[in-house]
């Protein structure tokens, strides 16, 4: 059987910039926010206001951990993807292709 969330997030986090993509239904809508803590507790007022309730990150380095601690403090189920194997897929190679949740 497979797993489907009705309302999840994909993040591709980089030092100065998270770039967001939140799948509702079969609607999308994908937002960039910066990394100061004003901005990602905008981020998680977003993913909040919106019911959220699974998001998967792509970070390299230690950037994902404030996100990680605001959203697990959310609510919302956080998961931290090795970028190598996402990276691994073939036509991913924008910062907004690769924060999108593939159906």
């Amino acid at each position: 059987m497979e797993v489907v969330y009705e309302r999840c997030a994909g993040m591709d986090v980089h030092k100065k910039i998270v770039v967001v993509c939140v799948l509702v239904g079969r609607r999308r809508q994908t937002r960039s926010f910066g990394t100061t803590t004003g901005e990602l507790k905008e981020l998680r007022d977003w993913l909040v206001s919106l019911d959220v309730t699974q998001a998967a990150m792509e970070s390299t380095g230690s950037y994902w951990k404030p996100i990680f601690n605001l959203l697990e403090q959310s609510g919302v189920e956080v998961m931290v993807v090795n970028a190598a194997h996402v990276k691994a897929v073939p036509g991913r190679k924008t910062d907004m292709n690769r924060c999108q949740v593939r159906k």
